[in-house]
C-alpha cells in the first residue's frame, strides 16, 4: 500500500512514538523510510532590525543545531536498520516554516505517506506556538498519519 514513508521528528519523547510507528508500518509494508527533522531558521531576534546574538555566535549556534538534528535522524536511521527496513535515508533541512519543509520533503522523495505526532497543545499555547501537524494536516497532498 505504501511504498516510502516519512517521518517526521523532533527528537522528543513524544516524536519517538511516530518513529516507532512509521518504523513498524514500513516493516509492515515493506516500504522505504524518510526521517526528516527540520531545523529553523528564525530571524537573531523576534523584532525586525533587533539583534540578540553577533553573527559569529549566531553561525556557531546554528551548527549546533544542524549537529544535533543530524545526530536525531541518524539515530533513526540505525534503529530502523537494524529493524529491517530496507531503505532509510536521514534527512536534515533548514526553514523558517517547519509543516512547509515537511510536505516539501515528503514530495521531493516521492513519499507517499507522512506519520508524525502531535503535541497536543490546546488555547493560549497553541494560539502563540501554532500546530506544525496542523499546517500539515491542512496542506499536504499525501495521506497523514497522527500520533498522540
Amino acid at each position: 500500500m505504501y511504498e516510502r514513508i516519512l517521518v517526521a521528528t523532533d527528537g522528543s519523547e513524544l516524536s519517538q512514538l511516530a518513529v516507532h510507528s512509521a518504523i513498524d508500518l514500513a516493516l509492515l509494508m515493506q516500504a522505504e523510510l524518510v526521517a526528516i527533522k527540520v531545523v529553523r531558521r528564525d530571524p537573531t531576534g523576534y523584532f525586525e532590525g533587533s539583534v540578540l546574538l553577533d553573527q559569529a555566535d549566531a553561525d556557531r549556534l546554528g551548527e549546533q543545531f544542524n549537529v544535533e538534528a543530524q545526530r536525531v535522524v541518524d539515530t533513526v536511521k540505525a534503529t530502523a536498520d537494524a529493524r529491517g527496513v530496507k531503505n532509510t535515508r536521514a534527512v536534515v533541512v533548514q526553514s523558517e516554516l517547519v509543516s512547509e519543509a515537511i510536505i516539501e520533503t515528503a514530495s521531493l522523495h516521492h513519499c507517499d505517506l507522512i506519520v508524525m505526532a502531535s503535541h497536543g497543545r490546546r488555547g493560549v499555547q497553541r494560539l502563540l506556538m501554532g500546530s506544525e501537524t496542523l499546517q500539515v494536516l491542512t496542506h499536504s497532498r499525501i495521506p497523514v498519519l497522527v500520533l498522540r
